[in-house]
Parts: C-alpha cells; sequence; structure tokens
C-alpha cells in the first residue's frame, strides 16, 4: 500500500482567501477521489496569525478595520470586499463581510489544536470559518468557541478548561515557527508532502492536479514484486 499524501494548510480562520482555499481543495479532492486510481490524502490544519496585535473586541466592521490597518483608501477596500465576495460565491460560500466580527484569532487557533487531539479538526475548521465569515458569529471569546466545538460534538467543560488553561497554545506557536521555517509570509499556504509549496486560494482543478501528480510519482517509486 502507498501511504496517503500528506497536505499540511497553514491559514487562518479569519482570511478570506483560507476559506476559499480550503473548500477549493476539498472540491479538487472529491474530484480526483472519482479516478480508478484515486489519490489517498490527509490534510491537516496549522496555525498563522494575520493580525495577531487585534484586539478580542474590536469596535468597527470589517472596512474600517482593512481601512486602518492596511491604511488603504475605503473606496479600495470596499471593492476589494466585493471582489473576495465574488470569488467566494464561485466556491459556493456566501459571505457577509456586513456582518463580521473582526477579533483575535488566537483562541480560535487554540480550539483548532484541541479539537485536532480529538480526532475533529476538519469539522472544527469548517465551523468556525462558517461562524465568522457568514454568520457574523464572535469567534474570540472563549464561551463563544465553547458554543462552536459543543455543535461538531466536543465536550463543552473540556474544551473550556484547554482553553482557559492555554494548553495548546505551545502547538500554536510551533505551527508558526514551523511556517517561519518554510518562509511562509501569507496565507493560506499548501504544503504537499513536505516538498512542494502551493500558495494562495489555487483553483479546485489545480488541487486535484497536483494530487494526482504527487499520487503517480508515489506509484512510480513503489518497488515491484520480480
Amino acid at each position: 500500500m502507498t501511504d496517503a499524501i500528506k497536505i499540511d494548510v497553514w491559514s487562518d480562520i479569519a482570511c478570506p482567501w483560507c476559506y476559499i482555499g480550503k473548500r477549493n481543495l476539498e472540491n479538487g479532492l472529491a474530484a480526483a477521489s472519482a479516478d480508478d486510481d484515486a489519490p489517498q490524502v490527509e490534510v491537516t490544519y496549522h496555525s498563522y496569525e494575520l493580525s495577531p496585535d487585534t484586539p478580542v473586541d474590536f469596535e468597527g466592521d470589517e472596512l474600517q478595520f482593512l481601512a486602518d490597518h492596511k491604511g488603504m483608501p475605503r473606496e479600495q477596500v470596499q471593492q476589494m470586499l466585493e471582489r473576495v465576495t465574488a470569488v467566494a460565491a464561485e466556491a459556493g460560500l456566501e459571505y457577509r463581510f456586513d456582518l463580521l466580527k473582526h477579533t483575535n484569532t488566537v483562541k480560535a487557533h487554540e480550539l483548532l489544536h484541541v479539537a485536532k487531539a480529538a480526532g475533529r479538526q476538519h469539522e472544527m475548521a469548517e465551523r468556525l470559518m462558517a461562524a465568522y465569515f457568514t454568520e457574523g458569529r464572535h469567534v474570540g471569546r472563549v464561551e463563544n468557541l465553547v458554543d462552536l466545538a459543543a455543535e461538531v460534538g466536543l465536550d463543552r467543560d473540556a474544551v473550556r478548561e484547554a482553553l482557559e488553561s492555554e494548553r495548546h497554545l505551545p502547538d500554536v506557536r510551533a505551527d508558526q515557527q514551523q511556517a517561519q521555517a518554510y518562509g511562509i509570509t501569507g496565507v493560506p499556504f499548501f504544503v504537499i508532502d513536505g516538498k512542494y509549496g502551493v500558495s494562495g486560494a489555487q483553483p479546485a482543478e489545480a488541487f486535484a492536479q497536483i494530487a494526482r501528480q504527487v499520487w503517480a510519482e508515489r506509484q512510480d517509486a513503489v518497488p515491484t514484486a520480480s
């Protein structure tokens, strides 16, 4: 048996292109899974904070945050948000920047590691991104995160204790240090089998193609019985 392809994804749950990239990756892998010799793939999400200095309770909307944080004219920010909303729609996502509550994401990243330890990381990543980008939920406070964790089947008390004790903060920092070691300066960033780097929210077809390519390389490398 050929081992599964490992895809390590660095992302931030508050990164609009990361959610689009996540959905495109899923759709690409789903397409490749229909192949006669379908690639076996194992996806793991890793922490990356785009704006670690953001307060938990930011006063103002996304437009104001980007205008202040990036120093961009509000009109330019508005056009950018409209563009990313349109791209998200093509991926089947309905972004609601008018509802979005900007916040610090370090606790959400800790929660992703809590979920990973319980075998629910994929469900948790999806729930956090949907809550943030499409539902206007606050994902920076412990109680709100406990509620979201419970929705994917995690134990409320165990999650609250893990977040309040910051037990998984070292895991978040380790992910960030690995990103630095790889030279990652923007997300989403996909590392395929530890040797191929793919930057940005690529189309689903691109993810399907690279999965097929790496799987074929794996098959070619497997020695045949004589």
